[in-house]
């Protein structure tokens, strides 16, 4: 999708992660800590940090030094205490202790500009928006619940300059100045603060179409990091778009799972934020196609900021036709025509990227065709239902495998054309012969399902098993209620 760097917030990255991304050439920004001193949550690491910080600043540059993924470190995720002289001296210890440790590699840190300016303040100075509780320390988690709120005004509140002055003695220390949620200052930091280099350490994936072209054009920014790329457990809900109306609001309730910010799912699988992404960097030539369900007419869903979209590049909903259908077009096209079985079903200018469609589901084939602005074909590209019966499809990730490995399977409904069907969830189960279950599940943000038990429903087609070989010839069969069941066989090689 045209990915090429990771930032491992909040937390370093393993060895295996570091292995993997050196064999792929893949930049990363390696991430020593979320809080600092200051406790974020209860029971954290805050209580501990100041007795183990340079032991742990030692450990993690030993295991990164011979790692030429690693090009930068991270001393840090949105921490308070530089908002006061004494955090800002905290930040220089631990960026000398680091480039004492490792002077080969640049330091930058998270910060959060606006989150900086309001914990300098006893109450929440946005107008019209809602505010911390009282009895709440301004802290991320704060943050987040007054930007669910208020919107992408907390991010023009990173250009104010009570902002850029409270956040500078800890941004010009480092050698990479790491903003969050501050796309609001790129254009101008050439002008403001010259001798600045910028990453942007956290910004939301919607934003890509505006970012990128900044970081073309301007010498100091360079780069940005998607908030996020990977969906994750945690943080319930902070990118949920949910049809259920007990979910509106930030604080998603039990039993939400996943964060649901991902421009991939939990699983890897990818959503119209990774294809717009995929489109402005290049990486994509053809249009990407995202649809948005289509399998809850009449009900608008209760959106949240960390998602701009969520959309799924399937056109295959058996049981729904003459729904509504939101269609989005990403492309570096024009203009975009879309086609339903072979007619039009309009033609719309692209804007950052994207059109937008809106149509009465049909099943069958949408075409998007992309045109220049001489009305030139640049490309196209199709969505086809799925037709026939409905079946389990086992695909695993490699047909190369060793006795110990670890494979991953998809494990997804499909027609007999091998489309996914997205509307005819199941409760499949999953048994392993020659090998172990490790998990399997899906990418449903909102489950009591677990990922042990080897039983788990599908989540709009789409599941996953991981399992462990341990034998020559391993077998794993898959069942569900109505459905075929389907045994794959997998043959270790020498």
């Amino acid at each position: 999708m045209g990915f090429n760097a990771i930032r491992s917030a909040h937390n370093p990255a393993c060895r295996s992660m570091l292995e993997a991304c050196d064999r792929l050439g893949v930049y990363v920004m390696d991430e020593l800590w979320d809080m600092w001193d200051k406790s974020k949550t209860e029971f954290d690491y805050a209580d501990r940090f100041i007795e183990n910080y340079e032991k742990d600043i030692e450990k993690i540059a030993a295991k990164d030094y011979n790692h030429p993924s690693v090009i930068m470190y991270s001393i840090g995720n949105e921490v308070t205490e530089p908002a006061k002289p004494e955090g800002v001296e905290l930040a220089k210890k631990l960026y000398a202790k680091v480039k004492k440790t490792d002077s080969t590699r640049p330091v930058t840190a998270g910060i959060n500009l606006t989150l900086l300016f309001l914990a300098t303040l006893e109450n929440n100075p946005m107008e019209g928006g809602g505010e911390a509780p009282a009895t709440q320390e301004m802290n991320s988690t704060a943050y987040n619940e007054m930007v669910s709120m208020m919107g992408n005004r907390m991010t023009m509140a990173a250009a104010m300059p009570q902002a850029d002055e409270v956040s500078s003695p800890v941004l010009d220390m480092l050698d990479i100045a790491g903003y969050n949620y501050a796309v609001s200052r790129y254009a101008t930091e050439g002008e403001v603060h010259p001798d600045r280099i910028v990453v942007g350490s956290e910004t939301y994936p919607y934003e890509i179409a505006r970012t990128w072209p900044m970081v073309e054009k301007y010498p100091y920014l360079i780069g940005d990091f998607m908030w996020t790329a990977w969906d994750y457990l945690g943080e319930t809900g902070i990118g949920g778009w949910s049809y259920d109306p007990e979910d509106i609001g930030f604080n998603k309730r039990y039993p939400w799972l996943l964060a649901d910010t991902g421009a991939m799912d939990i699983l890897g699988n990818d959503n119209a934020e990774a294809g717009l992404a995929a489109v402005v960097w290049g990486a994509r030539k053809m249009p990407y196609i995202g649809v948005c369900p289509v399998n809850h007419p009449g009900v608008i869903p209760s959106k949240a900021i960390w998602r701009g979209s969520n959309a799924l590049p399937y056109w295959s909903y058996t049981g729904c036709d003459g729904n509504d259908a939101d269609v989005e077009v990403c492309t570096t096209g024009s203009r975009v025509e879309l086609f339903l079985n072979g007619k039009s079903a309009g033609c719309e200018e692209v804007k950052d990227n994207q059109a937008y469609f809106h149509v009465k589901y049909e099943s069958g084939e949408l075409k998007a065709v992309a045109y220049d602005e001489a009305g030139t074909v640049l490309s196209e590209s199709s969505l086809r239902s799925a037709t026939g019966k409905t079946e389990i499809c086992v695909t695993p990730e490699s047909e190369k495998v060793q006795k110990g490995d670890i494979l991953y399977l998809a494990i997804d409904l499909t027609g007999e054309n091998g489309e996914i069907e997205c509307n005819r969830d199941t409760l499949l189960s999953v048994s392993v012969e020659g090998g172990e279950l490790l998990a399997f599940g899906s990418a449903c943000p909102k489950t009591e399902e677990t990922f042990l038990a080897g039983q788990h429903t599908t989540y709009y087609g789409r599941s996953q098993a991981v399992v462990r070989v341990l034998s020559e010839e391993m077998t794993v069969t898959v069942s569900g209620e109505g459905l075929p069941d389907v045994t794959k066989i997998i043959t270790t090689v020498q």
